[in-house]
């Protein structure tokens, strides 16, 4: 088994990666121009005639960027405020393209859905595909079908304990090493972890070295980050061109190691996909176990970090809330199991609560197939859409004080969740919600289980934490925290 790499290498693969646009002279100035932006709303297009549809209204911002540097900048705060100034359904150039943003509920609901197959993948391949080629979530209507139902064989029930058995494993030796008492920097520390599990997990890598792993993390990050290249080229050093080269050695990785998984049925996913056969006898090509491996091992280990490093941070600020959940988990001993892990309900209700305040996925990218209409707006084929479910789990509306943190809010009696259908969705929804959120949730509970046995968080007075929102998002500072012994 591997041991766990120094965490330092992965936060300074991170600071390779980083945005500079927040810290870029004069972005005030880019703010304020944008604000007089969006007080010139425009239609988007014109509804056919007699239709009764309203067009979408909204702004292109600056010539060429767009909206791309708030929306990257600001994240939510963007976001809300376009849904106050314009309603569920805007229009912005973003990522040098004209889209849509599709906010609320009732919104989010008619694309996630998507009955009669109007709402395409597209948004994502245009942003990703370079990077995570045909993985599970770029697939469409009967391919995806296709797909999703053979790799059901690799998240049953049996196959769900096995994981969580390993990331027991992996979890119980390499908590304690985190510190002997003092300040870590928890973000690049739990990415080093969820690695190390998702390798153990997902690839039964444990005699890697530890260079492999790291290179291989680079790798992941790098694929994440390229989707939101402004210059979609591969310039040298640019974010396009080191997604490109985090794709190469990927490929290269599972490619070798493909042949062994092929003879062998070990209790792995990347075995359990060579061998995932569905009801009717379909199995998975080479082409798309690379595929699929790749996208899967970004999926996991990247939400799962900022899942496990949102709950940390809101119960070391919230210590009323940690010993709750640490008296959740002191009574137990021994190896965690789904079936425990399912039965700690404060401990759900407080991760609930931290992904509705952080959504490890800030947008659900479609594309439209035909003319369409949403909430009564007209939208044309072709068009690129930024559904928010971050908004979602921000509206007054639905949310008792939505700013706040109050993981009781998901508690039975209240159950705020539950209003809509579309109002909280973390994983996304309809067809193509996420096929392994269930792993996710047990890998999230385990690092949590055996970090609250093992240590106390706390926070430095007056801290808060700021996401960079400009991928998939986490903290700036890499979040300091104290962790000491308990």
């Amino acid at each position: 088994m591997s041991t766990l790499v120094n965490p330092k290498n992965i936060k300074h693969a991170v600071a390779r990666h980083k945005p500079t646009i927040a810290t870029l002279p004069g972005t005030r100035l880019i703010a304020d121009t944008l604000e007089h932006h969006h007080r010139r709303a425009e239609p988007f297009a014109t509804p056919p005639a007699d239709s009764g549809l309203k067009p979408v209204l909204g702004d292109a911002g600056l010539p060429v960027l767009g909206h791309t540097f708030e929306l990257m900048r600001l994240g939510p705060e963007y976001q809300m405020r376009r849904y106050n100034q314009l309603g569920p359904v805007s229009w912005a150039n973003v990522f040098g393209r004209r889209g849509v943003a599709i906010a609320g509920p009732e919104a989010t609901q008619a694309v996630l859905v998507n009955r009669d197959n109007t709402y395409t993948q597209g948004g994502w391949r245009y942003l990703i595909d370079a990077f995570f080629h045909r993985g599970l979530m770029l697939l469409d209507a009967d391919e995806h079908r296709y797909h999703r139902r053979i790799m059901q064989a690799a998240f049953t029930k049996e196959r769900l304990e096995g994981y969580v058995a390993v990331a027991d494993e992996v979890v119980d030796a390499q908590v304690w090493k985190f510190t002997r008492g003092g300040d870590v920097e928890l973000y690049p520390t739990l990415k080093q972890l969820t690695l190390e599990v998702a390798t153990r997990v997902f690839m039964d890598a444990g005699k890697q070295s530890d260079d492999v792993v790291t290179k291989l993390n680079d790798a992941f990050i790098a694929c994440v980050r390229g989707g939101t290249a402004i210059v979609r080229y591969p310039v040298p050093g640019g974010r396009w061109a080191r997604g490109l080269r985090g794709r190469r050695t990927l490929e290269s990785y599972f490619r070798e190691h493909l042949p062994a998984k092929r003879r062998e049925n070990s209790r792995d996913l990347f075995a359990a996909l060579c061998h995932a056969t569905s009801e009717d006898g379909e199995t998975f090509s080479d082409d798309d176990i690379v595929n699929h491996m790749i996208f899967l091992m970004m999926a996991a280990h990247d939400t799962a970090t900022i899942t496990a490093t949102a709950t940390a941070y809101h119960l070391a600020k919230h210590p009323e809330w940690q010993e709750k959940v640490r008296a959740e988990v002191a009574a137990h001993d021994g190896p965690v199991s789904p079936s425990y892990l399912d039965g700690l309900m404060t401990l759900d209700n407080v991760i609930s609560e931290s992904l509705r305040l952080v959504a490890p996925v800030p947008a659900f990218m479609r594309e439209t197939t035909k003319d369409t209409e949403i909430l009564g707006f007209y939208i044309p084929k072709g068009t690129f859409l930024l559904v928010d479910p971050w908004v979602n789990h921000l509206l007054p509306e639905y949310w008792t004080e939505p700013t706040r943190f109050d993981p009781e809010r998901f508690a039975p009696h209240r159950r705020e969740d539950k209003q809509h259908p579309f109002l909280f969705v973390p994983f996304g929804g309809g067809a193509h919600r996420c096929i392994g959120m269930k792993f996710g949730m047990l890998e999230v509970k385990t690092i949590l289980h055996y970090l609250l046995r093992t240590y106390r968080l706390e926070l430095k007075p007056g801290y808060d934490v700021h996401w960079d929102t400009s991928s998939l998002p986490f903290p700036t500072d890499g979040l300091p925290i104290t962790l000491t012994r308990i």
